[in-house]
């Protein structure tokens, strides 16, 4: 763990370049000497794969903006089995619902290896109390993160395995380069899809064999679309 000043950060000398620190626009609205005024510093964090950021009912003490990776938020049912709820990539936050309630509600886990800024909430509590806006900004994060959680379960949970699938590997293309997509683990990919992994192994390959994707890895991990018409038809 490097801890780095939050003022640091904001100058982008920690390679915060895709940070949620400067990208999510939660702190647009304040300058440098606003920050001078922050004495807790933020966080610069690295995990492997598998590894537990925080996990659901803990005790929330900051945010999550993610660098680089991906997580999986994960909900655990009464029965004791588990649901992914939405995979985070660079850009994304994760923990906003610390700004409602003092405990984080799902577990978030490295999909692959991450690098993540963890910013305290007694640095967002300093800072709402400096900008109303900022506030108001954080509220409207926090709720767009929850219609995308829904979004995504809607929209890779009905329909055939084809559909599914073909809907999941759209929402996993790339920010810069919406051609190519990474992918992660089959059976943590059914879990989000209702599918088994064999299914979604199967479905993959079939893209490949029809045209619509190319493997570029040998890995089975990141792959660049073909013909994005026919995954859309899907």
């Amino acid at each position: 763990m490097i801890p780095i000043k939050t003022e640091s950060a904001w100058k982008g000398t920690s390679n915060c370049r895709t940070c949620g620190i400067r990208d999510m626009v939660l702190f647009a609205d304040l300058t440098e000497d606003d920050f001078k005024m922050i004495h807790a510093p933020v966080d610069d964090l690295e995990f492997g794969v598998g590894a537990s950021l925080f996990q659901e009912g803990a005790s929330a003490l900051g945010i999550f903006t993610l660098r680089a990776g991906m997580l999986k938020l994960v909900r655990n049912s009464a029965d004791g089995r588990q649901r992914i709820v939405r995979v985070l990539r660079p850009g994304d936050v994760a923990g906003l619902e610390a700004l409602a309630h003092a405990h984080y509600d799902s577990d978030a886990v490295a999909l692959t290896e991450v690098s993540v800024c963890r910013v305290p909430l007694a640095v967002i509590h300093t800072l709402q109390a400096q900008s109303p806006r900022l506030h108001q900004k954080l509220m409207e994060k926090w709720s767009g993160a929850l219609k995308d959680a829904d979004d995504w379960l809607v929209d890779i949970n009905f329909g055939t395995a084809r559909t599914r699938v073909s809907n999941f590997v759209l929402k996993m293309r790339g920010a810069l380069d919406t051609q190519t997509v990474t992918l992660f683990a089959r059976e943590d990919m059914g879990s989000m899809m209702d599918l088994k992994m064999e299914t979604v192994s199967r479905e993959i390959s079939a893209l490949v064999r029809d045209g619509v994707l190319a493997q570029l890895d040998k890995h089975g991990r990141v792959y660049r679309i073909l013909n994005l018409q026919q995954l859309q038809a899907a």
